[in-house]
């Protein structure tokens, strides 16, 4: 029988959980090519900013943005070390996991 697999970080999880969103997913395209702020977010997504605001704190708790304060706006980018530690997590399947053939179970008696 073989071992069962240590589980996914807590941080890995979040980061997956916020991948499954489409408009988080919107907000990292955005951020791919540059630093923006919430109200040019706000503005190019046609979201409003509290809608926008929980959207962001999901993305920031899963560490795959960054956050920095310019006087009173706040300024996102990618945090993509984080993405190259999702990166690593998927290559692992892909490593280490050999596709075999389907195993029949026995039935007990």
């Amino acid at each position: 029988m073989q071992k069962a697999p240590s589980l996914p970080s807590t941080l890995t999880v979040a980061g997956f959980h916020a991948l499954s969103d489409p408009l988080r997913l919107q907000v990292l395209d955005l951020l791919r090519e540059q630093e923006l702020c919430v109200c040019d977010l706000c503005e190019v997504m046609a979201v409003s900013q509290s809608k926008l605001s929980f959207h962001l704190k999901t993305l920031k708790e899963a560490q795959l943005v960054k956050a920095r304060q310019e006087g009173r706006w706040i300024y996102y980018s990618l945090n993509l070390s984080q993405f190259v530690i999702l990166e690593q997590y998927l290559a692992e399947f892909r490593r280490f996991s050999p596709i075999l053939p389907t195993r029949t179970c026995r039935e007990e008696t």
